[in-house]
């Protein structure tokens, strides 16, 4: 059964929910993954997640799971409710545990999921940032390495959950059905795996992101250094016959001698560019 949060007042008589569950569904909107067991039932939190338009989205999935019955309790709709339609029509799921293996593998799975999809965007930014490098790169990082740690967060009492529900004798989960929660769980331990992977990436293309922000710096300094150079002789030049003299050896009488002084000014300029290309410092 699927209920809302309202419906609650009037299921928690017909079930005997605990009221320490429902408090906790009640009062916190975002509960971390956890098992609780109660007398005639189970209450178990999941995360769902969703990744639309480049946004992270986390919803809360409360489960009520007893012996003849399972309730889900959202705040907003939950896609892997939809999805889990069609196994219960094609494999006939007629027991509570048998809908809970189904919708915890479909929620572990699409964080598999979204995990592909972020190591795809790290990997596109990594190309941006190598082909030219923008302020906005560092939000971006800064935004992605934020949501990979607060998936981590979690992804880890999440299998730490699904690890209970594959190890340990329950008597609402038939044994059999036990061994399937196997693979949820190796798939849930390398949910995990991943985003520490990931979260190594993201300490790789920051470090990447300030080595070219460096390189570019250090090839800007080097433009201005190698034009002061250019500009030391001529300066000096015209510092030199700029100066308050009536006179300099006779070198002002020359004819043309502005003309000469302006030629041999440029020669000068244009053979340390042709230097400095040569030794590629431009």
């Amino acid at each position: 059964m699927d209920a809302s949060v309202e419906d609650l007042e009037n299921l928690q008589p017909l079930f005997h929910l605990h009221e320490l569950a429902l408090e906790d569904l009640l009062n916190e909107e975002e509960q971390r993954p956890k098992l609780e067991f109660y007398e005639s039932h189970y209450f178990i939190v999941f995360n769902s997640i969703r990744f639309d338009d480049e946004e992270i989205f986390l919803r809360a999935v409360n489960i009520f799971l007893g012996k003849h019955f399972i309730i889900t309790v959202t705040r907003q709709k939950i896609n892997e409710l939809r999805a889990i339609k069609p196994f219960l029509w094609e494999e006939e799921v007629n027991s509570p545990d048998h809908f809970l293996y189904h919708l915890v593998d479909l929620i572990v799975d699409n964080y598999m999921a979204v995990g592909d999809r972020i190591e795809d965007k790290i990997e596109k930014l990594e190309e941006d940032i190598l082909m030219k490098t923008k302020k906005s790169h560092l939000n971006e990082i800064i935004g992605l390495r934020g949501e990979i740690l607060m998936l981590k967060k979690m992804l880890v009492p999440q299998r730490d959950v699904v690890g209970v529900l594959h190890r340990k004798e329950l008597r609402l989960i038939s044994n059999e059905l036990q061994k399937y929660f196997g693979d949820i769980y190796e798939n849930a331990v390398k949910s995990v795996d991943t985003f520490d992977t990931l979260r190594d990436l993201m300490g790789n293309l920051r470090e990447a992101y300030q080595a070219s922000v460096a390189n570019r710096a250090n090839e800007i300094m080097r433009i201005f250094t190698a034009l002061t150079t250019i500009f030391m002789p001529l300066t000096f030049i015209t510092g030199v016959f700029g100066m308050n003299f009536d006179n300099i050896a006779g070198l002002l009488h020359i004819p043309h001698m502005d003309e000469f002084m302006l030629g041999f000014m440029i020669v000068i300029g244009i053979f340390m560019m042709i230097l400095f290309k040569k030794k590629e410092w431009l």
